[in-house]
């Protein structure tokens, strides 16, 4: 009986809420307020990616861990994984160097979380993948990963 309550009133609240978000007076306001790096993600190699987001300059670091194939059977579906050591980690990037669109993911981090991704890629070939690491304090590091792909994913 209790069930029966709750899913009425939760049709009830969705039926006077859709008209509103029908007609864009309830927006939610904190997603739209992300802006989109349009510029970065269209570009079309992984230096002029690198270079819109203000990280062309990386250290090599051994704090950043991946766990990625070594052969992709299939580039249309490649899980990696990467989890970075640095202390105050913001954001971590993740590129693949020759995608027609390098820039795969930018993951940001608030506070203390850990800073750990598990990621689906589609790559158009072998190719060198590289996580970037953004640190409170400005600095960047970057790790790389050489994955070789037997059948393409990007039109191949």
């Amino acid at each position: 009986m209790e069930l029966r309550r709750k899913l009425l009133k939760g049709g009830v609240s969705a039926t006077l809420l859709a008209p509103l978000l029908g007609a864009g007076l309830l927006t939610p306001g904190r997603v739209l307020a992300s802006e989109w790096k349009r510029s970065a993600f269209t570009a079309q190699n992984a230096a002029d990616a690198l270079t819109r987001l203000g990280v062309a300059a990386s250290a090599e670091s051994r704090e950043i861990e991946f766990k990625a194939p070594e052969i992709a059977e299939n580039g249309g579906k490649v899980e990696i994984e990467i989890l970075c050591k640095l202390p105050n980690t913001r954001s971590l990037l993740i590129i693949a160097e020759k995608n027609p669109m390098p820039l795969c993911a930018e993951l940001n981090f608030n506070g203390k979380a850990l800073p750990y991704a598990r990621v689906q890629l589609k790559l158009a070939e072998t190719m060198r993948i590289r996580a970037v690491a953004r640190t409170a304090d400005g600095r960047n590091h970057v790790a790389f990963r050489e994955i070789k792909v037997t059948l393409g994913g990007c039109g191949g």
